[in-house]
Parts: C-alpha cells; structure tokens; sequence
C-alpha cells in the first residue's frame, strides 16, 4: 500500500540535489539554490499526473485540509457534513477555523450516505466533505446532485486515495477543491506533507498566500512581497517535496501492483459465500490500497478479529469499530470537548450533541467490516498464504457461530 515501500535511488538523487545547494526552504534564495525548486516541480507534476489546473503543497493533510476550507470560505459557524467514518483529522481541520463537523452515517461503499447527506442539511450548511477512505470513492454523482440543488461547496478529502478515479476523473479533482496527504503511509510520500488541488485560480491564489504567513509571493524578494490577508505557516520543505518528486514518478506501478495484489486476495476471499465485499461506486476506479470486507454480523465479526489476533496473522487486517483513529465510537475527546484552547458555543453545542446522536446505521455496516491492507511487496505464494490463513479463521468462526436467518 505504501510508497515508503518502494523507497530507493530515485528518493535519494532528488534528496541530495536539495542537499548540495542546503536550500531546504521552498521559497527564496533564488542563487544559492542554483535553479533547484522541488515543490514548483512537484506542483508542477501533481497538476499533470491528477488533471488538476492547480496544486498548493502544505506540510500535511491536515494542513491542506485547513488551507482548502480557508480558501473556499468556510469558517464560524458554518456547518461542514462529513463521514462517521475518517481520520480524526477530517474533523480537526473543520474546527480548526471555526466550523462545525456535522458527522453523519456511511453507507457500505464506506463513505458518505447521500441520504444522510440529504437529511443533514441546514441553512447553515456550507460545505459537504466526502471522505475517500481507504482507497476507494464516495457516489460523487449523488454528492454533486446534492450540492447544486443547495448551493453547497464540495470539498474532497482524497488523503487516503491517491491515484483512485471516478468515471475518468481523479479524486480530489471534482469538487471545488480536494486534498491528498503524503504522510508515511500513504500512497505517495513525503515523510510528511500534503496538496490543494482546485481548478478555481482564485481559490489556488488563496491557498497560495494562506500556507506561507499570507505572502502574495509577487515582490522580487521575499521582503517585498504584500500581505493581502492573515496566514498561517503551513508550508512544506524542499526535502519533503524532493521524496515525492520521486515517489510520484512510480506511482503508476504502485497503482498496477496494488490491483493486482487486491484481486488475487479478493479471489481467495470470495471461496467463502458467508463474506461480502465493500460496494464501490466506480470499480475501475478503486486504489485497491485495501480489501475491505463484510461478514454476517457483529458478533462473528468481533470473533474473527479475536481469532486472526489469537493465530497472530491480525497485523494488517484492521477493524475499524474498535479503532481508536477512524470512527465516531471511540472519539470520546471529540464529543466531550476536550481541547487546549476555547471554542465556540455553537461548536461546543453541535459537539455535545454527538454524545446522544443516533449512529446505529453506521455501527451496523462498520461492525462488520475488516479492511485488509494491500502491500506492494507481497509475492502470489505470501498473497496466497495470507489469503488461506483469513479463510481458515472465517470457517473456524463460522463453524463455532449460527448466523441469523
């Protein structure tokens, strides 16, 4: 799944171009750096590779989330719907410039249910927030429908699915703007960093000045540059840039690798009638970075997790449910409100009511999911392994439990 498995000579070379002049600032010093711009030429590649007009790196995900709902407008209390299901830092960013997470259910394509989507809306609602997770696509159809009928901002966040499509388009690249992270484990890497990407040049301008402290970078220097509005420091390093200069380049053969590993597993999966897969909206444009997969119920679902922990073989396998990071069960500081800093009423309010809120559709499909994470390093015979040993624990599960007619 990860680029930081293929990491090699290509990271390297790009390393110590930046290395050898030790400008490892994107901005400024326009001689000693001897003509070597890495993040111009990551943007550069990024908007080329994902069929974007524009691309604005940032030092994380998060931060690039931070930076498109800025750009895009969003802040006190409107209200952003987003999934139950996400990284923790889906909602971070939300209250981070003074809006409101509205989280709802995800359906079996793990991601936004339009319908309650549908339900969410207000006239405070600002933005919808698809959360591409785990490779694979939100209805962006559906989404889309949703948002002209309401005048609502599309925001993606494709963190998660870097290289994933929807009918020919890249995630990220539909709505009014979308963001990828490059952190450690994901598609791509950075180390550390993240992008914009928006067809919307008021929108990129924005981003743009926003992620260096609001420098309208036209001056010829950076002391001569203007400060149109307030920013935040939210850029990335030429040495985190130059990794995925690098990392980009083989993103293709990730892509063919991770597809092919994911239907050798999804095969040996299928031998089992009682597992089910995750719907996907665009099935050729799936990452395949996980296999995720559906068993009967809760109860033998929690069973297999014990039993794959039990025979060791649970590492990669993730079950979200009990999962402290990507799911509204376990976020106790998100819905008791602990923060270091005040926020405001109306965000303590809507975070309030998430203690009481009525999550029972999302629990059922999350309850009974388990997402295998795909490795670009696995052979046929370790696939083949792997896949047996899941089976084996299924049936052993299965043979101890009655599933309900």
């Amino acid at each position: 799944m990860p680029g930081f498995e293929f990491w090699g000579a290509e990271e390297k070379k790009e390393v110590n171009d930046v290395l050898e002049t030790g400008i490892l600032m994107r901005y400024g010093f326009d001689g000693p750096r001897k003509g070597i711009w890495k993040s111009k030429e990551l943007e550069d590649a990024i908007c080329k590779t994902f069929g974007s007009k524009y691309a604005q790196l940032t030092s994380s995900g998060t931060a690039a989330l931070t930076t498109a709902m800025a750009a895009l407008g969003i802040g006190a209390g409107d209200e952003v719907i987003l999934p139950a299901f996400t990284f923790v830092a889906s909602f971070e960013a939300v209250l981070s410039v003074g809006a409101v997470p509205v989280l709802v259910d995800v359906d079996e394509t793990l991601t936004l249910n339009p319908e309650a989507v549908k339900n969410a809306v207000t006239s405070k609602t600002k933005c919808v927030m698809p959360v591409h997770m785990c490779g694979s696509m939100a209805d962006m159809d559906a989404l889309l429908v949703i948002c002209k009928e309401h005048d609502l901002i599309l925001l993606e966040d494709a963190c998660q699915s870097i290289g994933g499509t929807y009918k020919g388009k890249a995630l990220g690249t539909i709505g009014h703007a979308g963001t990828y992270s490059f952190d450690f484990v994901k598609t791509i890497t950075c180390a550390e960093g993240g992008v914009v990407m928006t067809n919307n040049e008021e929108v990129y301008t924005k981003c743009d000045g926003y992620t260096d402290h609001g420098h309208d970078h036209k001056g010829v220097d950076r002391g001569a540059d203007l400060h149109p509005f307030i920013g935040y420091n939210y850029r990335i390093s030429e040495l985190h840039a130059a990794v995925g200069l690098a990392q980009i380049r083989k993103l293709n053969t990730f892509l063919e690798i991770q597809k092919r590993n994911h239907s050798h597993l999804k095969n040996i999966l299928s031998q089992v009638p009682e597992v089910s897969f995750r719907k996907i909206p665009d099935p050729d444009g799936d990452s395949c970075t996980f296999l995720s997969w559906f068993l009967p119920t809760e109860e033998i679902t929690h069973a297999v997790v014990n039993e794959l922990k039990a025979q060791g073989i649970l590492g990669g396998n993730f079950y979200w449910y009990d999962n402290n990071w990507h799911y509204i069960r376990k976020w106790d500081h998100l819905k008791n409100r602990v923060t270091l800093h005040a926020i405001s009423d109306t965000q303590r309010s809507a975070l309030n009511d998430l203690q009481t809120k009525d999550f029972s559709a999302c629990d059922a499909v999350m309850s009974r999911c388990i997402s295998t994470a795909i490795s670009l390093l696995w052979s046929e015979e370790q696939i083949r392994e792997k896949g047996e040993k899941i089976v084996g624990v299924v049936r052993k599960v299965l043979n101890e439990k009655v599933i309900p007619v």
